[in-house]
């Protein structure tokens, strides 16, 4: 198993300490003789290899460089965790710390790739009914233990065609809050169809983040997301959520699209959204059976690498001329090294965030909504399954075969439980076409961050 990650990209030689999270930009003796160090080779082994390439001063200066950022722990790091995990596992009190409710099953668009089928997740049409979200917030705080700060997002099929109830359960949120020193951290997730002055008014008052969603481009985005009847949305929504990225000075919001073998060329749709005047963009890949025409294929994957590294270069340039966006795919926190806490637990999902539905059936999270077998209780009675509370507790990169020699494995934490499910079977399986992705994503934004800091 490797202990460093070198690439190259954009002109840089990039090299990560994996277990560190330390990030280095290196000449090329430097990115040259890292393999055969990192095999012990001795410098004289080294010079006799590389000796017709580059001058023995030079690899000589090279190693001891290398040698002394290893004594201070910035490269070839061993991995302090992994043998912690299983005590951490069985010891760490699990307590809910976030919801995701869905207030309405049931849509106003027909999004062809929509894995709620239009809102009803395999099941039937419904809107929650305020008691069923009253007894959801309850429960949240019932099972937040010390936790203060928690996260609630409405979520659907589209939660605007549940308005008032939104509104009725953040007033009781806030209500609670003083009663048991909790905070809500309130989200909401809309398509924008019914979005009104009100509503934005509201949002901006009582709502952390909201999440729009528009795929880009007027014809990708109609193309995806018509209306029942198959007129497009695109004209409709764009005016509505740039007056509401204004409203929030272009902070605490993002326009969250989806890509698909028909837009491959997606940076195009990302850049369109930056030209429309949107700060904080997420475009991502969808996840969908290989039957589906619109599923991503193996063979769409060179396109889409490509695609990463243009985007990479265009946001770099836009950052220097003063017209920079934030990417959410790029966005990942090298100063700190990978989080303890991130490597172990993933999102959560099956633990400390639960989807509720709208009669109040508790899913691992709202890619599981309908999946039977994950059921795991109600807002009645609680956790009733708490075996499948235990198989999500140990999910993570070290019980992924596939995660043990990725080194993006800190950055993703074992990835996507449902999307593993879904192509695999197995919540500790791995969906192979997102793994490739995600590792392309790791190294843009490190190669980002590397350009910006270099300059």
């Amino acid at each position: 198993m490797s202990l460093i990650h070198r690439y190259k990209n954009n002109g840089f030689n990039i090299v990560l300490d994996i277990n560190s999270g330390c990030i280095h930009v290196v000449d090329d003796v430097t990115y040259d003789i890292l393999p055969y160090l990192e095999e012990g080779l001795p410098v004289e082994t080294i010079e006799e290899k590389l000796g017709d390439r580059y001058k023995r001063e030079d690899i000589e200066s090279s190693v001891k460089e290398c040698e002394k950022l290893k004594e201070q722990g910035m490269l070839f790091t061993k991995d302090i965790y992994e043998n912690a995990i299983e005590e951490f596992s069985n010891n760490r009190q699990t307590v809910v710390k976030a919801l995701c409710l869905h207030i309405a099953h049931d849509c106003n668009l027909a999004c062809r790739y929509c894995f709620a089928e239009e809102g009803e997740y395999h099941g039937r049409r419904a809107l929650m009914s305020f008691e069923v979200g009253k007894k959801a917030l309850d429960f949240l705080i019932a099972n937040s233990g010390s936790r203060r700060n928690l996260e609630v997002d409405f979520f659907g099929g589209e939660p605007l065609m549940n308005w008032q109830v939104v509104k009725d359960l953040v007033k009781y949120g806030r209500e609670q809050e003083k009663i048991h020193n909790k905070n809500f951290r309130f989200t909401l997730t809309t398509n924008g169809v019914l979005l009104n002055d009100e509503i934005m008014e509201f949002c901006n008052k009582e709502m952390s983040n909201v999440v729009l969603s528009v795929d880009g481009r007027k014809e990708v985005h109609d193309h995806m997301r018509p209306f029942r009847k198959g007129a497009g949305s695109y004209d409709l929504i764009i005016p509505k959520f740039q007056k509401f990225a204004q409203s929030r000075n272009q902070e605490r919001y993002y326009v969250r699209g989806t890509f698909t073998h028909y837009n491959l060329d997606f940076s195009r749709d990302v850049l369109h959204l930056a030209d429309l005047g949107f700060k904080q963009i997420s475009v991502e890949p969808v996840v969908a059976p290989d039957n589906e025409d619109y599923a991503i294929r193996r063979e769409d994957l060179p396109q889409i690498m490509e695609e990463y590294d243009s985007l990479a270069k265009e946001m770099i340039k836009r950052e220097k001329e003063g017209r920079g966006f934030n990417f959410f795919h790029f966005m990942i926190d090298l100063t700190g090294g990978p989080c303890v806490y991130k490597r172990l637990s993933g999102c959560g999902s099956g633990t400390e965030y639960l989807a509720v539905t709208p009669w109040g059936d508790l899913y691992p999270c709202h890619q599981f909504v309908g999946e039977e077998e994950y059921l795991m209780g109600n807002v009645d009675d609680g956790i009733t399954r708490p075996d499948i509370q235990k198989e999500f507790a140990g999910c993570n990169v070290y019980t992924k075969k596939e995660c043990k020699d990725c080194f993006a494995r800190f950055y993703c934490s074992g990835g996507c439980a449902a999307n593993a499910y879904h192509s695999q079977g197995d919540i500790k399986g791995n969906y192979e076409i997102g793994c490739e992705l995600q590792r392309k994503r790791v190294e843009c934004a490190i190669m980002i961050k590397a350009a910006l800091s270099c300059d």
